[in-house]
This record gives C-alpha cells, structure tokens and sequence, in this order.
C-alpha cells in the first residue's frame, strides 16, 4: 500500500451500512477460499447477494452481515472468541496509517437484525438495525452484555490512540514480518520521536513474540500502549488468541 501524499489520507472501516464486497476478494482469494467464507457467513446468520454471469450461473458479489457476527467464530464454526476478534479487528484498524472510521453499529455491538431483513426485503437491512434510544442506554449500562464490552473497550482503543503523534495520519508505516499468526505494522511520527509497533495475534492460540525480532532500540524504554506493561528486549510475549500490543518507546 503507497503512502498517502501529505494533505491527503486513506480512510479506513471495516464495516459500513453496506455488506462486505467480495468482487475486490476476486484474484486475491481462490473461489473456493471465496466459497469457505460465505458458507461460513451462511452459518453466522449473514445472507449472501448474488451476480448473474454471462453463462446463465452465479457468483456472490456481497455477503450481508453485521460485522459482530461475523466475527464470531472461524471456518471450524461459532466459539467463544467473538468479543477478542471483534476487538482485534477494530485495533488494527484504527493503528494504520489513515483516519479511522468505525460504524455506529459495531460501536455498540449490534447484532443481525433478521426481522428488518424480513420487513424489508432487503439483505442489507440486516446491518441497520435501528435502536430503541432507551433500550441502546440499558444494554449500554449492563456490565455483563456484549454491547457494553464492545463500547468500552473500543472507546478506550480511540483514547489511546488520539494521543500518539505516530499515530498521526501521514505517520510512516512499514510492515513487520512475523509468521502467518502474528500480524504487525511498525509507525513511527513525523519528527521521528515516537515508534509503534502494532502487533496482532490473529490466530485462535496463544502465540510467542520475541520482542528481539522487531528491532526495538536497545537504549530507550518500551511499553505497551494497551496494557500499560513494560517491554524488556529480553523478553517474550504470550500473546492471548487476537490480543493486540501497541509497544512504543514514547508513551504519551
């Protein structure tokens, strides 16, 4: 992905009003890969829109669902996983470089919506699902709801991240590689005074980060963002299924 030119910026959601496209997944992904994925959805509640093809058959070109369900399991199926992959997904979101956009609806965790659906006619209703406002308040309330969790702990990403200069939009980013299980990206600001690293376990396992792999400089101190946990270069990180860390050497 090109740097944006300073003054511009990309901007960055992962889930709209809209379904998720699959015609940019084209070339990328294998049809059967493209096929795994929308049964996968199929099984989460989410329905599918389909083209006509010249040939007189079919082929998906969007999957409609809302974004907390879709999250909720893997290929295997449903887990107990889905509140840590929802989050994680949001967490490298809001670390690329860019201005992040986040969804009304996966602010507050909503989910399908079948009977808008029903009403409708339209497969994309199923992601507009509209609040009672004193309904939205109570679950928003309830510490043990997943409308809560997702609300707190998002909104707790976004008070991090409004604070680091290398978090700025035009802020340079380079990605790390570290292995199919971990995903990371390092940013560092402007005046080249604070670095990030941006590291995801995007597995369902408990995976090892050897901090010596990703270059920290050996005379500053480094600290994750989100834990607030010191990072010696010495040590290793178990990191928990989807857990993300953002180490950086200038906390602000």
């Amino acid at each position: 992905m090109p740097p944006a030119r300073n003054g511009t910026a990309y901007f960055n959601f992962v889930a709209s009003h809209d379904g998720i496209g699959l015609r940019p997944a084209e070339g990328l992904l294998s049809d059967t890969e493209i096929n795994t994925l929308v049964t996968t959805m199929q099984g989460f509640g989410g329905h599918v829109s389909w083209r006509a093809l010249d040939d007189g058959g079919s082929k998906p070109y969007e999957i409609n669902i809302s974004l907390f369900d879709a999250l909720q399991g893997t290929v295997q199926g449903a887990d107990d996983l889905g509140l840590q992959r929802f989050v994680c997904a949001h967490a490298i979101m809001l670390a690329l470089e860019g201005i992040p956009a986040i969804y009304i609806h996966s602010l507050v965790g909503t989910r399908n919506d079948h009977q808008r659906v029903e009403n409708s006619g339209h497969n994309r209703a199923i992601n507009r699902h509209q609040w009672d406002y004193e309904q939205l308040e109570n679950k928003l309330a309830d510490q043990n709801s997943s409308h809560h969790q997702v609300y707190n702990q998002l909104k707790q990403l976004l008070k991090i991240r409004r604070r680091q200069t290398a978090f700025h939009p035009n802020a340079t980013q380079f990605t790390l590689h570290l292995g199919d299980q971990l995903f990371g990206f390092w940013r560092q600001s402007l005046d080249r005074q604070q670095s990030i690293f941006c590291i995801s376990n995007i597995s369902d396992e408990v995976q090892s980060l050897s901090l010596a792999d990703i270059n920290l400089i050996d005379n500053e101190q480094w600290q994750d963002l989100i834990s607030g946990q010191p990072c010696a270069l010495q040590l290793k990180i178990d990191m928990q299924p989807y857990q993300t860390v953002w180490i950086t050497n200038n906390p602000a």
